[in-house]
């Protein structure tokens, strides 16, 4: 992927790297943790993202090879550049124990299947539901925001073994959800590097 960066873009990397030294992470950890603290301005984040490497490699090698990406509101949709992405709420109606958010991952599971990264940055409840089916993911990005539900369904992804980015505390949001998977797809691969 070629993509020009603005000399505006340029110079906050610049001011962030300043601020905070990311010299020692290894480089797809850094690129998640430095777009994310950049998305939202906040050096918190350097310390509250869990992440692992692995994972990242792998998710960034579907992310190339064309895995879909699914994202809980549009919101999440709106600031993954570059990509199209797979969002059903509109489609999607709340019932008895299950909130709109949540039927909108049931839905998008039917219509994308195994191996999709999916990137959730407003509903705890759309990650809890993520975390009922079997889904295979390439890669979880759990970042809901919130103080209902928030920490507990960003603990229990990280619990549940599949390969994901989240936070530990109640901050996350459609923004940071976004920029994570910027992170990635943005990141050159192999064939790009040489």
């Amino acid at each position: 992927m070629n993509r020009v960066v603005h000399p505006i873009e340029q110079e906050s990397y610049r001011r962030l790297r300043a601020r905070l030294d990311t010299s020692h992470l290894p480089p797809l950890t850094r690129a998640v943790v430095e777009r994310v603290v950049h998305s939202a301005a906040d050096l918190e984040y350097a310390t509250d993202l869990v992440t692992d490497e692995a994972d990242l490699v792998k998710a960034h090698a579907a992310l190339h090879a064309g895995a879909p990406v699914v994202v809980d509101v549009e919101m999440v949709a709106a600031g993954i550049t570059r990509r199209e992405t797979v969002c059903r709420l509109r489609d999607a109606e709340a019932g008895p124990g299950l909130t709109r958010s949540a039927h909108a991952i049931r839905l998008a599971y039917e219509q994308v299947g195994p191996g999709a990264l999916w990137v959730i940055g407003n509903a705890p409840t759309a990650l809890e539901e993520l975390l009922t089916l079997d889904a295979a993911p390439a890669l979880v990005v759990g970042l809901p925001v919130g103080f209902v539900g928030a920490v507990e369904s960003k603990a229990a992804l990280r619990g549940s073994g599949l390969p994901a980015v989240s936070n530990v505390s109640e901050k996350g949001g459609s923004a940071v959800a976004a920029a994570a998977l910027n992170a990635l797809l943005y990141h050159p691969t192999s064939e790009e590097t040489l």
